[in-house]
């Protein structure tokens, strides 16, 4: 079968609810799928990490079995990814059968193969982020990257041969420069290999919340199990055929506090296992809210829900990938996701689309022209779709969006410097029909263009333009010379795409 396209979030801890730094992820994964779709066979797994010691002791502190506080907390998440309009094909959870069989047949795997042995583990333990820490790595006798306490184990466990893979993930490295992006989270990984790996403790006996051992000593270290989820999501040793028509993985997204198990743990569990490493895993930055990033523990996780609901989702998906360049922090504020929407989706997009209709409507009774014999203002973007796709896939998502606006901006030109209203008060009604045309087929692509990033509001967009078939098809199909939209197609006004938010002063 044909090599494919897989991008994978990272499966998110069941700890409580999910906030913006959660949508964040989730959104970059569909706009990739939605765009990969567009070319060819493509996956998108997302999903919950539901074991781990953490999730015991809430489940515990809420007076719940750890089972059925998941089982509460899991339609939440369903429920915030269908509100941004998120279009995953599979929805992992990690304490489902199909992922339980598989992360116990690996471990038997490497068992036998010697990559798996019995040990005991002292050292210390951060309970929050479910990781094991060198003394050397404590800030202050406090975990490095939460800054909470940790605690101190001693137990017999079972080990991953980590450490003998360190060479081999050197040399992977330093062959594959661009397979770990950032580039600064690439060099942090490379300095943490140079100084040498310890062998990784993956069970755990003083708990019991987890895919049990094989032979019953105790539960699968909840990271080891975790992400195995890659691989069961997609059929391993389940459905070859799947199996092999999307791994490796093209793109796996994580924030990079958790870079090192994906980049330096999972490869090596792979390679163990006889199977390549993904051909990308990038590691984004933080949303900040005065410097400090996001999070449930901070106290300062912003409502997703409240600001899809007071902003709209497609005014977040755009705003959370047009801010700033995908990989670096940046901040957030309700003032900036107005500016947005008011600047380039109200202002610029949605005013274009109000105009065209409201004009379409005045001159025109609302049907589509006749296309000119040639389209020489949209001529100029003919290439626009590639260089799009490109920048997407490359995850240069603002790239993506600054080059649609130029188009966004041409048309708009065109209406103040053609003059509509001009030409039919001139009964130029040839000169006006071209223009209409232009107007109403440049919508129509920038729809399409525009639908990975914001999928419900150019739908909408699509509907009104009277467009038919699926905005959703191939790019090649529907975006080239003689698949434009067709006269005497008959459109309808509507109220603006984009209404203008105006925030209560502080």
């Amino acid at each position: 079968m044909t090599r494919a396209f897989y991008v994978t979030t990272p499966i998110y801890y069941i700890s409580g609810n999910p906030h913006i730094g959660h949508v964040y992820t989730t959104v970059v994964a569909d706009v990739l799928a939605r765009t990969a779709r567009t070319a060819g066979p493509t996956f998108f797994l997302t999903g919950t990490d539901e074991h781990g010691q953490k999730v015991a002791n809430a489940a515990a502190e809420a007076g719940k079995s750890p089972q059925q506080w998941c089982d509460e907390l899991v339609p939440r998440w369903q429920s915030l990814f269908q509100t941004y309009h998120v279009a995953y094909d599979d929805f992992i959870r990690t304490t489902q059968p199909r992922h339980e069989r598989v992360v116990q047949r690996v471990f038997e795997r490497l068992r036998e193969n010697g990559d798996v042995y019995l040990g005991k583990y002292e050292g210390w333990y951060c309970v929050p982020d479910e990781t094991f820490w060198l003394e050397s790595k404590l800030v202050d006798g406090k975990c490095p990257t939460c800054g909470r306490e940790v605690q101190w184990l001693s137990e017999d466990d079972w080990f991953f041969r980590l450490s003998a893979y360190r060479d081999r993930l050197i040399e992977h490295f330093r062959a594959h420069p661009q397979w770990v992006r950032t580039r600064s989270v690439y060099n942090e990984m490379m300095a943490i290999l140079e100084e040498g790996l310890d062998d990784l403790s993956i069970s755990r006996t003083n708990f019991d919340w987890g895919i049990p051992v094989p032979d019953g000593s105790g539960v699968i270290y909840v990271w080891f199990d975790a992400l195995l989820n890659y691989i069961s999501g997609i059929g391993w040793e389940q459905d070859d055929a799947k199996f092999q028509t999307f791994w490796p993985a093209s793109v796996q997204l994580v924030g990079k506090e958790i870079a090192r198990f994906h980049t330096i743990i999972w490869p090596a569990i792979l390679w163990a296992l006889g199977l390549e490493a993904p051909e990308l895993v990038f590691a984004h930055g933080w949303i900040t809210v005065e410097g400090q990033k996001v999070g449930k523990s901070l106290g300062n996780a912003v409502d997703p829900f409240a600001l899809a609901q007071r902003f709209g989702a497609d005014s977040l998906r755009y705003f959370l990938l047009r801010e700033a360049p995908f990989g670096s922090d940046f901040s957030y504020s309700e003032e900036k996701i107005a500016q947005r929407h008011n600047s380039d989706l109200g202002n610029d997009l949605g005013n274009l689309a109000h105009r065209t209709l409201s004009m379409l409507q005045r001159y025109r009774e609302g049907v589509v022209p006749a296309a000119p014999a040639s389209l020489p203002l949209l001529a100029q973007f003919d290439e626009l779709p590639e260089r799009v796709r490109i920048a997407i896939l490359d995850l240069r998502f603002r790239d993506a969006l600054e080059a649609v606006w130029e188009m966004v901006t041409a048309l708009n030109r065109a209406v103040e410097e053609r003059k509509p209203w001009a030409l039919e008060k001139e009964c130029r009604a040839e000169e006006l029909d071209a223009l209409l045309y232009e107007l109403c087929e440049g919508l129509r692509r920038l729809a399409i263009l525009l639908h990975p990033v914001c999928p419900e509001r150019m739908e909408e967009l699509w509907r009104r333009l009277g467009a038919g078939g699926e905005i959703g098809a191939p790019w090649t199909q529907s975006l080239v010379a003689g698949a434009g939209i067709a006269p005497s197609t008959r459109t309808s006004l509507g109220e603006p795409l984009f209404p203008r938010i105006e925030l209560a002063p502080k």
